[in-house]
């Protein structure tokens, strides 16, 4: 079936409870347009990781504060805004992350990024990589664009520049996870959420989406494998964890293969960090390996952390070793698209397209902290493509590559879909059938 056949399909489906808009947001985006492109070249020349985004927080304050919304700040360095609508109704929740990574740029764009900092004890660089700059870019014009039109809202809009997606540094809370642990929707009730992220997959036009589970619950894990050092010339009188981390890298993998039924849902274990040694010929004490996990069902996860943490145990006890497997508890849920909520919007999705192509996208591995926002409120997150028209998305620079970039003329589409979203979900919330099931 072609991808606008099936969107059209959704709009016959729901067309007669989808409350059309009364607000004209396409000249309000147009004229957004080069502030949008302006607020994401400066903060991109300006990254900073998470936890960090000290100056992106004041910008983004200082700018919600200019268009008269109630500021306030929660996680350290996130920013959120009310806008209170011309008319009584609900609260919708808007979403852009904030931070960069430890990249270093190799764009050549003129607005490229020189910037350092130490990091893990090393000097690295630090890149948007990921497209954060241009995710707060958007909303901050979704802002302008919605204060424009306060009065005709049918309720209020929540505007959530969330900090430390990537994760916060060791030792540290952050991101969503935090806000809501402050208690940001405590305070505020928003009764949906939207978000979104550019992504190279998809060409300048284009709108992914997927209802139910779209991205991966992340899990990272720690095994140290502890045995008995010894001379490397005389392994027989010590324990070589070495050789036992070696078997448990290969074992690992028999968990997914051998051990789940990975026709119901994906799965993935890798290992990204063993470090075990200092010199050739003497054997460690212990070797140490970090890796991820990646789930998009509960049960399944339960059932691989179980079998992850048995085969560890036996593999090392197997040699005459012994190892631990830990999972800390940070981890990212699976991020669930509320499906009552996505089709409900489609009709918004595609209206906002326009000549471009609405795209159901496959399950994603990676994975993306709004899922913590979803688990409290219907959510409903979507991606926008901004490779340019004559490069294939299949050959692009990915997200977290140092070469990723990023066509400027996407991010009117970001705010158009993210607007009028909000504007389209309060209307409807509005409507008599829907304000009597809130």
């Amino acid at each position: 079936m072609a991808l606008k056949s099936l969107a059209w399909g959704a709009f016959a489906l729901i067309g007669v409870v989808h409350a059309a808009s009364t607000v004209e947001l396409a000249p309000l985006v147009a004229a957004e347009q080069a502030q949008v492109v302006a607020w994401r070249r400066d903060i991109h020349q300006h990254p900073e990781l998470s936890n960090r985004e000290v100056r992106t927080s004041k910008l983004v304050a200082a700018h919600l504060k200019k268009l008269g919304l109630d500021v306030e700040t929660y996680a350290n360095t996130g920013v959120v805004g009310l806008l209170k609508g011309g008319q009584t109704g609900p609260t919708v929740a808007l979403r852009a992350d904030m931070d960069a990574l430890p990249v270093t740029e190799q764009t050549q764009v003129p607005f490229m990024s020189h910037a350092t900092v130490t990091y893990r004890g090393e000097t690295v660089g630090v890149m948007h990589a990921c497209g954060h700059d241009a995710h707060t870019a958007m909303l901050m014009g979704v802002a302008d664009i919605l204060v424009k039109v306060r009065g005709e809202l049918k309720g209020n809009v929540l505007f959530l520049f969330q900090p430390a997606e990537e994760g916060a540094p060791a030792g540290e809370e952050g991101g969503a996870a935090l806000m809501l642990k402050q208690g940001v929707f405590d305070k505020y009730h928003p009764q949906a959420a939207f978000g979104l992220h550019v992504v190279s997959g998809l060409r300048v036009g284009q709108i992914g989406y997927r209802p139910g589970p779209a991205m991966a619950g992340a899990d990272s894990f720690k095994i140290v494998v502890h045995g008995r050092q010894t001379h490397g010339a005389r392994p027989w009188e010590g324990v070589d964890p070495i050789v036992v981390a070696a078997q448990v890298v290969t074992a690992l993998q028999t968990v997914v293969s051998r051990q789940i039924d990975i026709t119901a849902h994906p799965a993935i274990v890798s290992v990204g960090v063993i470090r075990g040694g200092i010199r050739d010929n003497i054997l460690p004490e212990s070797a140490e390996m970090v890796g991820t996990i990646r789930t998009f069902d509960l049960g399944q996860r339960d059932v691989i952390l179980a079998s992850l943490k048995r085969l560890v145990e036996n593999t090392a006890a197997a040699s005459g070793a012994t190892a631990t497997f830990e999972v800390p508890p940070d981890g990212y849920p699976v991020l669930v698209n509320n499906p009552d909520l996505t089709q409900e919007m489609l009709p918004t999705l595609k209206s906002v397209a326009a000549d471009g192509v609405l795209v159901m996208l496959p399950l994603i591995t990676a994975s993306e902290d709004f899922a913590f926002f979803a688990q409290k409120v219907p959510g409903l997150y979507i991606n926008i493509g901004v490779t340019p028209p004559d490069v294939d998305p299949t050959t692009a620079p990915t997200n977290h590559s140092p070469n990723f970039y990023l066509d400027e003329t996407g991010l009117a589409l970001g705010v158009r879909a993210m607007a009028q979203l909000a504007v389209d979900y309060l209307n409807q919330a509005s409507t008599p059938q829907k304000a009597s099931a809130l």
